[in-house]
């Protein structure tokens, strides 16, 4: 049985950032995770308790997937693999539509989000604060994955490279986008400009919302993910005709798909297994991410070194403070 979440202050409850009160844990090594978490093994994320009390084993299991311009069509999008997540665990399953990148990490955090799928800058913010796993990731038949991040602009713009953003009107999406904002603020000054510093940096709160600004003339480029820019053209959302790209990056790791840290060993395998086994082919999922035919094994360790290397270089601290600015 499958059930749709449409907010989290109606099904998950409200927590305010707040609620990220550290607790104080014997732990011998935490590397950049919160103190409710240890690290014992240096894999960089939180370990599994090794009290069975800790445990959990719920009887209703609670998938997210990143926040989207229009939820309720990602909960149809989704639905085929929902079904095979329930039959695989022999849980009930409920699609929790996300408003934004905090209220995710904030519900797997409460203990209320068990499985979800996390934009690539903020991922790291689960795995320190929420005690989110990273275990998946979509990928081509041949093991292939990955985005780039696009610079836009209008068709008729006379922009042509990211140096000339200078003196402009530059959406970012969040403070946490790895390709809306933190990847930008790394490359871009060996581009030839700094952010804030040479062009008005504008948060237009998500990739859709950046690139149709860009359509419409709310602003003269943003930065975007490319597998974002293709969807929405795919799906009719703007006329690839009214915008130009002047740039484009090497890739980056898509949305990670993570398990609560906390969950029953047995139970864990098992939504692994369902990840592992899911056929793509002739699914709502599979026409909805093209080129996609499979989840592909990843740890956070390797696949995000990458990402943890931009945020290090713009100052990025895993903290409830670095969080609430998304």
């Amino acid at each position: 049985m499958t059930k749709f979440i449409t907010r989290a202050a109606t099904a998950l409850g409200a927590l305010s950032i707040s609620a990220f009160a550290a607790s104080a844990q014997d732990c011998a090594n935490q590397g950049a995770l919160d103190t409710l978490y240890c690290d014992a093994n240096g894999d960089l994320v939180a370990d599994t308790p090794t009290d069975p009390a800790q445990l959990s084993d719920p009887d209703t299991l609670v998938f997210a997937y990143t926040p989207v311009e229009d939820p309720a069509v990602y909960a149809d999008i989704w639905e085929p693999f929902i079904e095979h997540l329930s039959e695989t665990t022999g849980k009930d399953v409920q699609f929790f539509a996300v408003q934004s990148n905090s209220a995710e990490v904030e519900a797997m955090r409460s203990g209320r989000l068990h499985v979800a799928g996390f934009s690539t800058g903020p991922t790291p913010f689960a795995v320190n604060l929420a005690g989110a796993v990273p275990f998946a990731i979509m990928g081509a038949e041949d093991g292939q994955f990955g985005y780039k991040l696009q610079v836009f602009t209008q068709s008729d713009s006379d922009i042509e490279e990211v140096a000339d953003l200078a003196g402009r009107r530059v959406a970012h999406t969040s403070p946490t986008s790895n390709s809306g904002n933190q990847a930008p603020r790394a490359l871009f000054p060996d581009l030839g400009v700094v952010p804030d510093e040479d062009y008005e940096v504008i948060y237009s709160g998500s990739h859709d919302q950046s690139m149709l600004g860009v359509v419409a003339g709310d602003y003269d480029a943003a930065p975007v993910a490319s597998e974002v820019v293709d969807r929405m053209a795919e799906r009719g959302l703007y006329d690839p005709a009214d915008v130009r790209m002047i740039w484009e990056s090497d890739p980056f790791p898509t949305t990670s798909f993570n398990l609560a840290h906390n969950l029953d060993p047995e139970l864990a395998e098992k939504i692994k297994e369902a990840f592992f086994t899911f056929d793509f082919a002739g699914t709502a999922l599979g026409d909805e991410f093209e080129g996609v035919s499979k989840f592909i094994p990843i740890t956070y360790k390797d696949q995000w070194a990458v990402i943890r290397q931009i945020q290090a270089s713009n100052g990025v601290e895993y903290t409830p403070q670095g969080l609430a600015g998304n």
